[in-house]
């Protein structure tokens, strides 16, 4: 199925002019169309499997999102209707899964906050106190809530590279390389607005039974030079989700995120990426539950 040009009389097929580890980028003119696919990657490896579904619950969780959080910042979304896309994208194969958006100039850095004491943050902890440079309180114990969230940038890797963790004046460093004389005030921008984002929509979230303990942010700048959120926002791929009921630190969590996958991985060193059944059903089964937590709506 294409999009039928009636002036030229041919059927216009779209390429994603990018492809990430799950997302696909189509160019569409004024705007684009991401779609996320229902692949799912670990430790910056894609996974053999796919996780039928996963892709419409990344996008219509950003939309929840996207519309809750429009009050503090506006983002790239357009529509998720594909009945506002072209011909091409209005099938089964993206219905669900995409999202229009706004074209937009997106800063190198991805901006991540933690609530919560965890995975790579734990393990620099217990070596030196510090988690991406900053000093910590000591006697914090596995999983803890930090007494006030922190912002711990990094820089965007490639596909197959790893991100590298920053200090907020490497942040200002960095930005500055690519916008001369703005890198301190999109920098801070980015600090203070990831941090006010992640509050909202934790206190959101611990209300509906769902504890956040980290995530990260994508941002860019629009014609007129204002910030805007894009990329995915609080989904099970960019964030560490919990269950309110049963929480208690000094262990690990169980989670609503691909962090089951990640620990099966860990278990089973020997599994080449390739994950079994049961795998696969209980990574959708946790996701659609994280949704139908957060929104109050099933994932059909």
């Amino acid at each position: 199925m294409g999009h039928f040009n009636f002036q030229e009389g041919i059927m216009k097929e779209y390429q994603p002019v990018k492809k990430g580890k799950v997302r696909e980028i189509y160019d569409i003119g004024d705007s684009l169309v991401m779609v996320a696919t229902d692949r799912i990657s670990a430790f910056d490896v894609i996974l053999k499997n796919k996780i039928v579904k996963k892709g419409t619950v990344l996008t219509q969780m950003s939309k929840f999102w996207f519309d809750y959080t429009k009050d503090v910042l506006p983002n790239h979304m357009i529509s998720v209707d594909v009945a506002d896309m072209p011909a091409f994208f209005q099938n089964e194969n993206f219905d669900g899964n995409s999202m229009l958006c706004k074209k937009l100039t997106m800063l190198p850095i991805e901006c991540i906050v933690r609530g919560y004491i965890t995975g790579s943050g734990w393990n620099s902890y217990q070596k030196d106190g510090t988690v991406c440079g900053i000093k910590l309180p000591g006697g914090l114990r596995e999983c803890d809530k930090l007494s006030e969230p922190i912002y711990t940038p990094s820089t965007k890797a490639d596909l197959g590279n790893h991100d590298e963790n920053i200090s907020f004046e490497q942040s200002i460093d960095v930005l500055e390389k690519h916008f001369p004389g703005k890198g301190r005030a999109y920098a801070e921008a980015l600090r203070d607005n990831t941090l006010a984002l992640y509050q909202k929509c934790a206190d959101y979230a611990l209300s509906h039974g769902i504890i956040i303990a980290d995530t990260k942010f994508e941002f860019g700048i629009d014609e007129t030079g204002n910030l805007i959120i894009g990329d995915e926002m609080l989904t099970p791929d960019s964030s560490r989700f919990w269950p309110l009921e049963g929480y208690e630190s000094g262990k690990p969590q169980p989670s609503f995120d691909k962090q089951f996958v990640r620990d099966w991985l860990k278990a089973n060193p020997d599994s080449d990426y390739s994950l079994p059944q049961d795998v696969i059903n209980k990574t959708i089964a946790k996701y659609k539950e994280a949704y139908k937590l957060l929104t109050d709506r099933d994932i059909v």
